[in-house]
């Protein structure tokens, strides 16, 4: 005899009503029923699970041990089956997103919100990771969809460009150079200057840009996020040059945006994982995306043009 869902049922019915006849009606069933299922329960168990007193069962320790695995395994079960009740009507159907850490403050909040007043029950996980970690997990199907700023596709991925924008200096709005609506490399001469960490890309590429036109910087503040340079710059302690849509979030108070004479391309890209299921709201966050950049863009050209 092998222990069966109908024995258990019955168990878990008396150990919450304590007492057979009120299992047997919440069951649906008779008396006799619940008392012929315990029996047989006890009897795979190899052991007792109530005592019999006046009329009543009280559980034994082994019963009152079983019980907790068993109301484990019915949580287990109940959510579920939510789960699959709300994903009936996508309510709760969780789209995994994964992104650049810049990207989680800038973008992407317009984004979820122009998805939310549409899909108002929907939820969505948003998970920053740095690169290459980020690629080697939207390659591993790992999420729904991922915002990188690759030009390439990682293995086993989709991309879609979704905003390319040039790159844009900060500088404190007491700083001389706030006066100038475009910046040449030229008035970074001798000015303290705060870099991103040597092995980031736009750091090598900022760098480049300017042993190639010999201008000479300060170089003494080095930090690893667009963010940082930017709070660092409102303090006072030097320029920057940074990702728009970072500059764009956090210009006032203190910091000022100005366009460059150079091109320092900043590329946002959708990456779709080719393997993974396509969730079934993942057309509708895509689209919000997109109007979210375009409305970006647009607020950017005012913003670095004013």
């Amino acid at each position: 005899m092998k222990l069966t869902h109908r024995q258990i049922d019955f168990f878990r019915a008396v150990m919450g009503t304590g007492h057979v006849t009120r299992a047997a009606e919440l069951l649906h069933t008779s008396q006799p029923t619940v008392s012929r299922e315990l029996a047989r329960l006890e009897q795979v168990l190899g052991f007792a699970l109530f005592e019999r007193i006046k009329g009543r069962l009280k559980p034994t320790v082994r019963a009152l041990a079983l019980m907790e695995e068993v109301e484990q395994s019915y949580v287990g079960l109940e959510r579920i089956a939510a789960t699959a009740v709300a994903l009936q009507a996508y309510a709760q159907g969780r789209l995994q997103l994964a992104c650049l850490p810049a990207l989680s403050h800038a973008l992407l909040p317009d984004a979820v919100r122009r998805f939310v007043q549409r899909q108002p029950a929907a939820a969505v996980s948003l998970t920053p990771i740095e690169s290459p970690q980020l690629e080697a997990a939207l390659s591993e199907q790992r999420f729904d969809l991922g915002l990188s700023e690759r030009f390439e596709a990682p293995a086993a991925c989709s991309l879609r460009t979704l905003l390319v924008a040039d790159e844009v200096a900060v500088l404190p709005a007491s700083h001389p150079l706030a006066g100038k609506a475009r910046l040449v490399p030229g008035d970074f001469a001798g000015e303290s200057f705060i870099s991103f960490a040597p092995t980031d890309p736009y750091r090598q590429q900022v760098d480049a840009l300017f042993a190639a036109a010999g201008v000479e910087r300060y170089l003494r503040l080095e930090t690893p996020s667009a963010v940082s340079v930017c709070a660092l710059v409102r303090q006072g302690l030097g320029l920057g040059i940074v990702n728009p849509l970072t500059a764009l979030e956090l210009t006032g108070e203190g910091l000022v945006v100005r366009p460059l004479s150079v091109s320092i391309p900043f590329h946002v890209a959708l990456i779709r994982p080719s393997w993974r299921a396509e969730h079934p709201l993942r057309g509708a966050f895509e689209a919000a995306l997109v109007e979210a950049a375009d409305a970006l863009q647009a607020r950017l050209g005012r913003t670095v043009q004013a």
